[in-house]
C-alpha cells in the first residue's frame, strides 16, 4: 500500500491535521496495521518537500504547534495518475510456502505434516476473518473478502501439493 498516495487521497475531502490522518487512515485502512504517527509526520513532511501538500495553517495548543496540511494542484494530479494506474499482480512465484515444502523434502523431513500444520493455520484465519466479516461494515466486509479468496487459492494449492507430493519428493531428491 502506498502511505503517501492514501494521505494524499484523504486530505482530498480538505486540510487535515497529522492526527486526523492517522485516526482516518486507521478506520479505514490501518485495522490490522494501524499508522505510527511517526510514519504519517515523515511521509508529510516528505510531500511537502515534494510539493505535493502545503501547510493550510498552525495552531498553537498545549503542546507543539499543530500543523493542518492541504493538498496542492500538484498532489492531486499525482493521486489521479496512481489511481488510474493498475496494480501488478503478484503472482507468488518465489513462495515462502513453496521453499519450506521442498526444504523439509531435501533434509528428510516430513512435508505432509508441515502442509497439514500450514493448512489448519490457514482454516482458523479463514474462520476468523468470516467471523469479522459477519460483525463489519460493507468495507470490512470486502477486505475480510479479498483475504479469504486469496486464503482459499492458497488452500486449493496446499491440497494439490498434498496429492503431488510423492511425485515432488521423487523429483527434488533425484
Amino acid at each position: 500500500m502506498s502511505i503517501s498516495h492514501t494521505l494524499l487521497g484523504l486530505l482530498q475531502s480538505g486540510p487535515r491535521h497529522g492526527y486526523d490522518l492517522k485516526r482516518t487512515f486507521d478506520e479505514r485502512f490501518g485495522q490490522d496495521r494501524p499508522l505510527h504517527y511517526g510514519q504519517v509526520y515523515s511521509t508529510m513532511s516528505r510531500l511537502l518537500k515534494n510539493g505535493l501538500v502545503e501547510v493550510d495553517g498552525i495552531e498553537a495548543g498545549d503542546g507543539p504547534e499543530r500543523k493542518r496540511y492541504a493538498i496542492t494542484d500538484a498532489g492531486i494530479t499525482d493521486v489521479q495518475q496512481w489511481l488510474a494506474r493498475p496494480e501488478k499482480p503478484e503472482p507468488y512465484l518465489q513462495s515462502v510456502l513453496y521453499t519450506k515444502v521442498v526444504l523439509a523434502l531435501l533434509t528428510g523431513r516430513d512435508a505432509a505434516e508441515l502442509l497439514d500444520t500450514q493448512r489448519a493455520e490457514h482454516l482458523r484465519l479463514m474462520r476468523e476473518l468470516t467471523q469479522r466479516k459477519r460483525g463489519g461494515d460493507l468495507a470490512d466486509q470486502l477486505i475480510c473478502d479479498h483475504a479469504l479468496f486469496h486464503l482459499e487459492a492458497d488452500l486449493r494449492w496446499l491440497e494439490l501439493t498434498t496429492a503431488r507430493l510423492e511425485k515432488l519428493a521423487q523429483e527434488v531428491r533425484a
